[in-house]
């Protein structure tokens, strides 16, 4: 048994989402958000907890990591789940960041995600981003949709990852699970082979430069293509897309794209108003008659009127999303405030609840 095996169980024991360790210091834990020393805990020398990460890897993967100074990969503990985890260096010495991936995926309805983000999974062809900051819950919502995916459709579903993360087990889907570095060189190369292994389904970790232009194009060629972006609004994630291009292909990529996109939805995760746990807000866009044209145009700003107009088709912005969890009692003014991008209307509400702005 490793011996950081005993505090990545504490994580899971005491409903952690992160492990972090770095020379010098004791091992700290983030709970609901917030990080903090772990109880009982000595601070780490380097020489103890370089012995201890070497004993969570491969030989070779340990040489990557003093030769290229960094190493991601994932990490399985029986009864506890998996682990996606970093190697660094940094001013101290070495350091390590653990992220634990439950070994069950969560449903959509254990998530509380809205029926439209359901749908997502009955979609035949498109492409679906999913975005928000990192620790978002990003990849948790792509696993519950991928999930019900599978229990529904007969389907090829091709994953691309580093590392992969949550691992599928074929019901009435066929998974064929990617990992970056061990079974195909890059995230662009994978995905331009996708197509050719008959996917109808292909998920891609995260989307970067030639990764866009790539899952574009299997959208447009009839697979349903589900990524990530670090992006916090609809709008901001059509601009990321479309400037990740040089100006002179930027037209050809909006025509694309306005074909293409199926959905976004932009998620992050706040304290529970008991602060017993994180509830995830969410902004919605679907495709309707008229996305392909504001997409088209560069007309960025006008998403936002879509979006408002199409609360019947289960659209919603952050900021209505934040108000509805306010006034449901699961969130604070206060946390709904800082995250609101009109800070006017949550003013009101904080006065309301009798706190100062």
């Amino acid at each position: 048994m490793a011996r950081l095996d005993h505090l990545l169980k504490l994580v899971k024991d005491r409903k952690g989402s992160d492990l972090h360790l770095i020379a010098g210091l004791v091992p700290r834990m983030r709970i609901n958000g917030s990080l903090g020393p772990m109880d009982s805990q000595a601070p780490l020398e380097q020489a103890d907890l370089l012995a201890m990460m070497r004993e969570l890897v491969e030989t070779s993967q340990f040489e990557t990591y003093q030769s290229e100074l960094e190493l991601d990969f994932a990490y399985g503990l029986h009864g506890v789940g998996r682990f996606r985890a970093n190697y660094f260096h940094q001013a101290s010495g070495a350091a390590a960041v653990f992220r634990l991936i439950p070994e069950q995926i969560s449903s959509c309805k254990e998530l509380h995600l809205p029926a439209v983000v359901e749908r997502f999974a009955d979609l035949r062809s498109g492409l679906v981003l999913v975005t928000g900051p990192t620790g978002s819950g990003k990849s948790t919502t792509l696993a519950a949709i991928i999930d019900l995916i599978n229990d529904k459709y007969d389907k090829h579903i091709i994953t691309i990852e580093d590392p992969i993360e949550f691992v599928h087990r074929g019901k009435l889907s066929m998974f064929s699970q990617r990992e970056v570095g061990t079974h195909t060189k890059t995230f662009a190369s994978a995905l331009r082979t996708a197509m050719r292994e008959n996917a109808d389904v292909i998920l891609v970790g995260e989307l970067r430069g030639l990764e866009v232009e790539l899952a574009i194009l299997a959208a447009e060629m009839g697979a349903l293509v589900f990524g990530t972006l670090h992006t916090n609004s609809a709008t901001k994630t059509i601009d990321r897309l479309i400037d990740i291009f040089p100006t002179e292909q930027q037209e050809q990529i909006r025509i694309s794209l306005a074909d293409a996109l199926a959905g976004v939805v932009s998620q992050i995760l706040l304290p529970t108003a008991d602060n017993r746990g994180r509830v995830a807000a969410l902004e919605i866009l679907v495709k309707t008659s008229g996305l392909p044209n504001i997409i088209r145009e560069g007309n960025t700003p006008q998403l936002v009127t879509l979006i408002q107009g199409g609360k019947a088709l289960g659209m919603q912005t952050m900021d209505e999303a934040l108000d509805a969890l306010v006034r449901q009692g699961k969130i604070r003014p206060r946390d709904a405030y800082q995250a609101a991008a009109d800070k006017t209307h949550f003013e009101k509400l904080l006065v309301a609840a009798g706190e100062m702005v």
